[in-house]
């Protein structure tokens, strides 16, 4: 019988006693999956690169320390850093400062309409991907009560008619939607904002 190799917990487990070889296993494992990630985010090679290795060095120093608690989702994790480190790479981009023309001399000149960037549209997608995701994660009343409320646009007391519980009911299941969204935003690095 073919043995199985050894799956991502228990490397993770090696590692953290000192094993260096069982990082090598997990980083070759999974490398390709993390700048494909990368790469089909920032649409080159050259910054998908310098972003891999910013990954890595975060995972290493996370499993170093001991904070790391994903319990066998190892890659989902990473390529949350990535998807996380491809959105940062968007926003320095964002604020870094732009030359201005001159009087005599403007390149751009009224080319800026107010409209937002490619960049913005794809941190605003990548956004409101990752809070479905999370939606998709939470119990079923709740999960059922943000659908209702968020994406059909229902008002709370159609929400408990619909459901047949009191608008009470709706409201607390939506609260703790809330709360459990928050947590899980914060256990995944999952911001809002576009700043």
């Amino acid at each position: 019988m073919a043995q199985q190799p050894n799956p991502d917990r228990a490397l993770i487990a090696q590692f953290q006693q000192g094993d260096q070889r069982a990082f090598d296993v997990l980083f070759t494992r999974h490398r390709d999956q993390v700048y494909t990630k990368l790469y089909l985010l920032v649409r080159d090679h050259d910054v998908a690169a310098d972003l891999f290795q910013d990954v890595f060095i975060k995972v290493v120093d996370v499993l170093r320390s001991g904070k790391y608690n994903e319990e066998g989702k190892f890659l989902p994790w990473v390529l949350r850093i990535a998807h996380n480190a491809g959105i940062d790479h968007f926003r320095r981009q964002k604020k870094m400062p732009l030359s201005r023309g001159t009087e005599e001399y403007d390149l751009l000149g009224g080319l800026q309409d107010g409209s937002p960037t490619r960049e913005e549209e794809i941190i605003s997608e990548r956004i409101l991907s990752d809070v479905r995701g999370l939606v998709e994660l939470l119990p079923d009343e709740q999960r059922e009560v943000v659908q209702m409320r968020m994406y059909r646009e229902m008002s709370f007391k159609d929400i408990a008619d619909a459901t047949g519980v009191s608008i009470n009911t709706a409201l607390g299941r939506m609260r703790y939607a809330l709360i459990n969204l928050r947590k899980m935003m914060a256990e995944q690095d999952v911001s809002l904002t576009l700043d």
